[in-house]
């Protein structure tokens, strides 16, 4: 369904430095890293697509995050997402959502709410029972 998703950031070495250690945690591996261009690209394995890219708007414009729109990764185990979620607001984001069973959207839904350091929306969430 998705080919790729892009995320404006306005400091780069900044979201590297909170991307890099998130997508540790959730089995991520990156794709590419261009420091001069800016931006940086991770793909699940073991197909190229989808792809998740963090860079400055193609614009120039200064990126804005959009009420309502969240980036939601998959976690295999729920200790996965609570590791994520740690791992994010060590390294600068803040918190949207403690980690935990949301039985609104299903029975077995655990997932965990926070922002990147650019206000972006995230989530990560595991659809397995523990």
């Amino acid at each position: 369904m998705f080919s790729h998703i892009f995320v404006g950031i306005t400091d780069f070495d900044r979201a590297l430095a909170f991307y890099e250690p998130l997508m540790r945690v959730l089995g991520v591996q990156q794709r590419f890293c261009e420091r001069d261009r800016p931006w940086a690209g991770w793909q699940s394995q073991p197909v190229a697509r989808p792809l998740f890219v963090i860079a400055h708007p193609h614009n120039g414009q200064a990126p804005s995050p959009g009420n309502g729109t969240m980036v939601a990764f998959m976690a295999a185990t729920r200790l996965m997402v609570r590791q994520a979620h740690e791992v994010a607001l060590q390294n600068g984001g803040t918190s949207e959502g403690e980690p935990g069973l949301r039985p609104e959207y299903h029975a077995h839904y655990y997932g965990a709410y926070f922002r990147d350091p650019d206000g972006n929306k995230l989530c990560v969430a595991c659809h397995e029972p523990e």
